[in-house]
């Protein structure tokens, strides 16, 4: 459960006077998500969510995500939109933590994604990509290449409570990546979590994307890196082509890949799985069992690595594809 601060009626409603959006009806804590506090509040001007930021969130890094959603929505991109208050300000302080309103984005997230959703998928993050070309805020990727490596410092010595050759495996693999890592890619804003419980559908047709709060500057190709482990392995974590090939094909019919990009992709999508593995393993071993955010199994992972490490080309994720 990701209910971090605990608000009450008068807080909020005090909270709520200073916007134009009527009288508070009613508000109830979200349970997903896991890095800040949600709710979700109907007032008499319509649904809207509120985020808390907690601890783990850097202030200075709100604008960035607040105007980006700002400018995302402006252009075109279904994603919620920072709601300002009488003053003009999206950023206020509640129960004293920064909080921030968005507009409330109506779909559910697909439990067991089809190529459908991978289809629209792909297109929607390219259109986003394209979108976000002109965003002037700039903020570097603090869970990229360069932060595998202290993170992995930060619980090594434990690795092995996981799975007793995770140590040697990470190991292994930045070496891999710190060597291979492509460069001079086509760069922009990502979302850089793209989980399908950040994407909204109604009838299979994408109606949103949310959750902007690890969103940054890096290779475009690397999000879809992020998105190939996502969506595209079944709950075994054995990939699945279809998916794989409806995504990219999705992507492609919006903004094509430059010949380098796909030619990196199996080194991209190893790193994201690395990113993945590395986060997954320490909070593992740092979230007490009994704690209210559910722990994610770093194994599957390990898994999906294992099959980025085999695949040769970008025709391993889309045999319809052209390498």
């Amino acid at each position: 459960m990701a209910v971090y601060t605990e608000v009450s009626d008068e807080e909020l409603a005090r909270f709520i006077a200073g916007y134009d959006l009527g009288k508070l009806l009613s508000f109830k804590g979200i349970a997903e998500g896991v890095e800040n506090t949600n709710y979700l509040l109907h007032t008499t001007a319509g649904t809207f969510i509120l985020t808390i930021y907690e601890k783990r969130v850097d202030v200075a890094d709100l604008p960035f995500f607040l105007g980006l959603m700002e400018h995302l929505s402006a252009h075109g991109v279904s994603c919620p939109l920072p709601v300002r208050d009488r003053r003009g300000n999206v950023l206020n302080e509640l129960s004293k933590r920064h909080a921030a309103l968005v507009t409330f984005l109506k779909g559910v997230w697909p439990k067991r994604p089809k190529a459908d959703h991978c289809r629209e998928l792909g297109s929607a993050l390219a259109r986003m990509h394209m979108a976000g070309r002109d965003f002037p805020l700039y903020r570097p990727n603090a869970l990229g290449l360069s932060g595998w490596r202290p993170l992995f410092e930060k619980f090594a010595s434990r690795a092995g409570e996981i799975d007793s050759g995770l140590g040697s495996l990470i190991q292994q693999e930045l070496g891999f990546l710190e060597h291979a890592w492509p460069t001079d890619l086509p760069e922009g804003v990502i979302h850089a979590d793209l989980f399908p419980d950040n994407v909204f559908f109604i009838d299979e047709k994408l109606s949103g994307i949310i959750d902007f709060y690890f969103a940054c500057n890096d290779s475009l190709a690397y999000d879809i890196a992020v998105c190939l482990n996502a969506w595209c392995f079944d709950p075994d974590s054995e990939f699945e082509p279809s998916k794989g090939a409806a995504l990219l094909q999705g992507y492609e019919s919006v903004r094509p890949l430059s010949a380098k990009e796909r030619q990196s992709m199996p080194t991209l999508a190893r790193g994201a799985a690395m990113r993945f593995l590395l986060t997954r393993s320490y909070d593992w071993l740092n979230t007490p069992k009994d704690a209210l955010v559910a722990r994610k199994d770093p194994a599957d992972y390990i898994r999906r690595l294992a099959f980025h490490q085999s695949a040769a080309s970008i025709a391993d994720y889309a045999p319809q594809l052209i390498s």
